[in-house]
């Protein structure tokens, strides 16, 4: 199959990051690209989570009751105490 040249813009700061850890593992730049690409046309999505970094209703929820000392449990004398409150 013929071969193409494609021009990407990238941090500089990324790229150096970027070839130092492939070189520990025996790649290029191009040939980490190719994999991804690959890998992307064969799955047919992008192969990873892309996502925000941010949390749930129900741990936003559980990190306001933490900040303001409520729905708060125990402290437990033993974990037979700790287990019943978990299942209630």
């Amino acid at each position: 199959m013929a071969k193409v040249s494609t021009n990407i813009s990238l941090d500089a700061e990324t790229k150096r990051k970027a070839q130092e850890l492939l070189a520990d593992l025996g790649l290029d730049l191009s040939t980490a690209v190719n994999i991804f690409l690959r890998q992307m046309i064969r799955e047919n999505a992008i192969p990873f989570t892309i996502s925000r970094d941010v949390p749930n209703k129900e741990t936003i929820a559980a990190i306001e009751n933490t900040e303001n000392h409520t729905d708060m449990y125990g402290p437990f004398d033993d974990v037979k105490s700790v287990m019943e409150a978990l299942n209630a």
